[in-house]
Formats: structure tokens, C-alpha cells, sequence
């Protein structure tokens, strides 16, 4: 049985609510006029269309994408980490680390052989080893970490598959 947060928090996509968003993904900077123009609907129902998933939270926000290497950053790193235990106070510990360092751009707690996957980026291999000695395996809770550097970037998109 569906219940009502999940209802709420999940709510229909006509057509056209998917290419405003797909339209939206492409380019966050579209005025209304200019959206509107691309879904072929006035700039009145498209404003209000993108009033509406943004009050759902479909629309989370709009943000700049930068360059890493022309602001100086050149070290990304993907970080499996394993706590020592799952006790609710290390779980705490570690998220309260990850929050704090800005180089830690995503964090996900996984099943498998390690606990976390982090992606993190740095300004140089001593960033990075920097961040691993004096937070990360400072933390009381982390056991081990095991990096992998990123050597070439295939594909990186922020475009969710809206069909």
C-alpha cells in the first residue's frame, strides 16, 4: 500500500513536465521565455510548471558546473573506505568528517567489501595524501581506506535519464 509521503514526495511527470526538466538539465540558465520556446508552450504554464517542481523538490536547485582543472584542481581520487564497526557514534564520527571536508564531493554508504565510496578531488597527489592522514584516518572509525586514482574521465554528467 502506497502511503501518503511516498505519494507526496513522488509525484507525476506528464510529457511535458519531462522536457522542461530535460530542458532544464541541459541548460539551468533558460529564462522562462527562452523554455518555454523549446517546449513549445507559453512562458505563463512553463513558469508555472517549474514553480510546481520546484515547491515538490524535483527541482532541487540551479548551480554553475566548474571546470576542476582550470580552478586548480587536478587529483580526483574514488576512496573505499571500511569502518572498524557499525556503532551508530563511528557511522556519526565518519559523516560528521565527510561533511566537513570540502574535497569529499560525494559520499555513499554501499554493500559489498567496503563500507563507503567516496569521490573526492584535490589540488595535487599531497592534497590528497594530506586529506587521508590528518582527517580521514584520524577518524576513530575508519579501518582502512583504499584509493583508486582517476586517470581519464569517460563520461560525467549530472543529467538524470528522465524516459
Amino acid at each position: 500500500m502506497l502511503t501518503k509521503d511516498y505519494i507526496e514526495m513522488n509525484i507525476s511527470l506528464d510529457s511535458i513536465d519531462r522536457k522542461i526538466l530535460g530542458a532544464l538539465q541541459e541548460n539551468g540558465d533558460l529564462s522562462s521565455q527562452a523554455l518555454a520556446e523549446k517546449i513549445g508552450l507559453s512562458p505563463s504554464p512553463v513558469w508555472r510548471r517549474v514553480k510546481k517542481l520546484l515547491s515538490k523538490g524535483v527541482i532541487k536547485g540551479t548551480v554553475a558546473l566548474l571546470d576542476p582543472e582550470k580552478v586548480g584542481l587536478q587529483v580526483m581520487a574514488i576512496a573505499n573506505v571500511s569502518l572498524e564497526d557499525h556503532h551508530p557514534n563511528s557511522v556519526k564520527d565518519f559523516d560528521r568528517v565527510v561533511r566537513e571536508r570540502p574535497e569529499i564531493l560525494e559520499c555513499y554508504a554501499t554493500s559489498g567489501q567496503h563500507d563507503y565510496t567516496l569521490k573526492v578531488i584535490c589540488a595535487s597527489i599531497q592534497a590528497y595524501d594530506q586529506l587521508l592522514s590528518e582527517h580521514l584516518m584520524r577518524c576513530k572509525a575508519v579501518h582502512q581506506v583504499n584509493t583508486s586514482f582517476v586517470l581519464r574521465n569517460t563520461k560525467s554528467t549530472t543529467a538524470l535519464p528522465l524516459d
